[in-house]
């Protein structure tokens, strides 16, 4: 696994969520409940970024059509989106935050 800096701590408060491009991939890092997640940033149902979303439960909900994505294991909620989006590994080292690519 290649472990990327994306961020740091602070630039992320609780229940936000951060576009970032990485290698050529739309991702979103999210914070919620003092955790931190990545997922891809394009919702699976229809072009929106999740990044734009609103993260409630551990899940976050696309803003265009309200689907939702559970952000430890990518799986969609509800319709309308019946494809996961691919989540990935994130870690932090001091004041960096880290994304894990394949």
């Amino acid at each position: 696994m290649n472990w990327i800096r994306i961020a740091s701590v602070g630039q992320l408060e609780d229940d936000e969520s951060l576009a970032i491009e990485v290698e050529g991939k739309q991702l979103a890092l999210h914070k919620t409940d003092g955790e931190l997640f990545v997922s891809d940033n394009i919702c699976t149902h229809q072009y929106a970024l999740l990044s734009d979303g609103f993260l409630e439960d551990g899940c976050i909900e696309c803003p265009l059509h309200q689907a939702k994505f559970d952000l430890r294991t990518g799986r969609a909620m509800c319709a309308p989106a019946t494809v996961d989006v691919q989540v990935y590994s994130v870690k932090t080292e001091g004041q960096d935050i880290f994304v894990g690519l394949p």
